[in-house]
């Protein structure tokens, strides 16, 4: 089952891991894309805990990446749409 808002996340931080001029953040971005992609189409979704990570690495590459933020600023409303969803906290 693909989690459509986990699956434009992945989509999202790809093109970020483009636009990114530092290749540290490059790689980061790819990481997190990856693991958007990969959560995606899990059996189970991820929760709380998991994506709040993620938000956090997200939103501290994004301080410090000017030419990729917009990409990781639209992946992060992907992603606290999906968390919205999320029973529990």
């Amino acid at each position: 089952m693909t989690r459509d808002e986990l699956q434009n996340a992945a989509e999202l931080l790809e093109q970020a891991a483009k636009a990114a001029q530092d290749d540290e953040a490059r790689e980061r971005l790819e990481d997190q894309a990856a693991a958007f992609e990969t959560l995606s189409n899990a059996d189970r979704g991820p929760d709380h805990g998991k994506i709040a990570r993620h938000e956090h690495i997200l939103t501290e590459i994004a301080a410090g990446e000017g030419a990729a933020a917009e990409h990781i600023e639209a992946a992060l409303e992907s992603i606290r749409a999906y968390r919205s969803t999320v029973e529990g906290v």
